[in-house]
């Protein structure tokens, strides 16, 4: 029997049961759409935490207060915070070799008010360093003035959201606004830069480091990113940084991080939760794999007519088991298809939704999922099959005639 019959018997006997094939290839379709949407989610996470850290760049690192985990530990959480003070910065930036650039940041949340608007956001003290650290771009005007950090001026560098909902005719520039009971003057926008490190830049205010520990009456830095000149040693800087801040505190009661660090541990994380995801995701193509193994069950009870003849013409065993496996392999193929066009729909939609989240199925997931629909379609169609092929054709044709 040439393949292009089995192909043609397989579709015209699924095409005659459409209801029951339709049902079983919706199983299959939710199956591997499942594991596309949840790859894609998995991979999209990944390639999000990816591309936060690249903004730091790879010889970057972040002192934190609090002593954490220092390999892939999140920025910002476990350990009880100590201070962090524009002396350690200082330090920093001063003794260890190779160091580039050093951004003391402040972090504090209030109200920005101007002309009769008013705005609740997260207001960041820093330096003007902190503009090649994180890669801004200012769109209008400058961004924080240089000098000694101490030197706190009445300025404020507005995101480009911020600056428009204060100032919705554009004049920004050189206007005043109220921050924590400040008078800021405007000396910039920022350009759009959207979610960077759980900030929306483009909805924040920054104002000089020791403005804002006036402002909010504060002694402790939120942490000092520190950036290396490329070609530095990244594992002989942390040492050196620990060595400065021990003496200083007399204790390790800081973390150091780094993003390859963080990169790292989350990549494992992730890739962990991806296939856990995949994995629940596969059980659905299982259940679908039973209901293929009933419909086919009810096509050998239905169809022993068919079988007694195919046999009564000359087709053999392994010719009849091969009809009915090419039919569960092209319903398995068909739900196939349909679940990675509805997934692929479905992550272009979340893409749409969330552009700065990278949602985007592994190949493997793709593969694998396909491989898994049509394995499982095969296996749970080998029963059927086989008792299709243990029919007496005789008895078959007698109680067909029946």
């Amino acid at each position: 029997m040439r393949p292009l019959d089995l192909a043609r018997m397989s579709t015209g006997a699924l095409t005659r049961q459409r209801r029951r094939s339709l049902l079983c290839l919706v199983g299959l379709a939710i199956g591997v759409s499942a594991v596309i949407v949840l790859t894609a989610v998995g991979e999209g996470a990944r390639g999000y935490v990816e591309s936060q850290f690249e903004v730091l760049g790879s010889h970057t690192l972040v002192v934190l207060p609090g002593k954490v985990e220092t390999t892939g530990a999140l920025p910002g959480f476990g350990g009880v915070p100590n201070d962090l003070t524009l002396a350690d910065a200082r330090a920093v930036r001063e003794r260890v070799p190779g160091v580039l650039r050093v951004s003391p940041v402040v972090v504090g949340n209030d109200t920005v008010e101007a002309g009769g608007r008013s705005r609740q956001v997260a207001i960041l003290g820093t330096n003007a360093e902190f503009r090649e650290v994180r890669g801004l771009s200012v769109r209008h005007g400058r961004f924080l003035p240089e000098g000694p950090w101490e030197a706190g001026a009445p300025v404020a560098v507005l995101g480009t959201k911020l600056a428009t909902e204060l100032f919705p005719a554009g004049d920004a520039l050189g206007s005043l606004v109220r921050a924590g009971g400040w008078r800021l003057r405007v000396i910039g926008v920022l350009a759009p830069q959207g979610m960077t490190f759980g900030f929306d830049m483009d909805e924040v205010a920054l104002i000089p480091v020791s403005t804002s520990m006036a402002m909010f009456n504060r002694s402790s830095l939120f942490r000092i990113p520190t950036q290396l000149r490329p070609g530095s040693d990244m594992d002989l800087a942390s040492k050196r940084v620990r060595t400065i801040l021990v003496e200083r505190h007399g204790e390790e009661d800081f973390t150091i991080t780094t993003p390859n660090a963080v990169v790292d541990t989350l990549g494992g994380i992730l890739t962990a939760l991806t296939l856990a995801l995949a994995g629940i995701a596969a059980i659905s193509l299982i259940v679908a794999g039973i209901g293929i193994m009933n419909v086919m069950l009810v096509t050998v009870s239905e169809r022993r007519g068919e079988i007694g003849l195919l046999a009564a013409i000359g087709a053999t065993r392994r010719q009849v088991l091969a009809v009915f496996l090419a039919e569960a392999a092209t319903l398995s193929l068909a739900g196939a298809a349909v679940g990675l066009a509805v997934g692929w729909v479905v992550v272009r939609g979340l893409v749409v939704m969330a552009p700065a989240f990278p949602a985007s199925p592994p190949l493997w997931a793709v593969g694998a999922s396909v491989g898994l629909s049509l394995v499982t379609g095969i296996a749970f169609g080998w029963w059927p099959a086989q008792k299709a092929v243990r029919l007496d054709p005789i008895q078959a044709l007698a109680g067909s005639a029946r």
